[in-house]
């Protein structure tokens, strides 16, 4: 196979790059989402419990969340989603149902659903996510068996 162009492999790489930069904020505020309306609160030590990271790694996520405008952080307190964060975290967590909704319809355990929709939800298409949603609907299941 022939390598494509130099310029459309760069684009390729910083297009991956990029989405690994969206996946990490997407999953902070999807659990700092998570997190408060379970707990009241979500703080640092939680996340990194739950992301199974460092203290030092969430300090640093977080502060460049909070310059991106996605959440609102003071030193020793909870951090809290801005109207921004709140909308990127309910985005994720519809392609997430969507994602992992075509894994069930298509004969993919629950479980195993669940693991492989939290990847391939921060990288799928717009064009393949609609696919996918389509497909679902398709089926015909109702929308609350599907989000069990």
């Amino acid at each position: 196979m022939a390598l494509p162009t130099i310029d459309r492999q760069a684009a390729r790489f910083s297009a991956v790059r990029e989405a690994h930069q969206i996946e990490v904020a997407e999953d902070y505020v999807e659990l700092i989402d998570d997190l408060i309306a379970n707990t009241g609160e979500a703080r640092a030590v939680d996340l990194a419990a739950r992301l199974g990271v460092s203290q030092a790694t969430v300090n640093k996520t977080i502060k460049r969340l909070a310059a991106e405008g996605l959440v609102a952080s003071l030193p020793y307190r909870s951090i809290f989603l801005t109207a921004e964060g709140e909308a990127m975290a309910k985005a994720s967590r519809a392609r997430h149902r969507t994602v992992r909704d075509f894994l069930l319809a298509i004969g993919v355990s629950r479980e195993t659903a669940e693991i492989d929709a939290e990847g391939v939800e921060h990288h799928v298409s717009a064009e393949t996510l609609d696919a996918m949603r389509r497909f679902v609907e398709a089926q015909g299941l109702p929308a609350d068996a599907r989000r069990r």
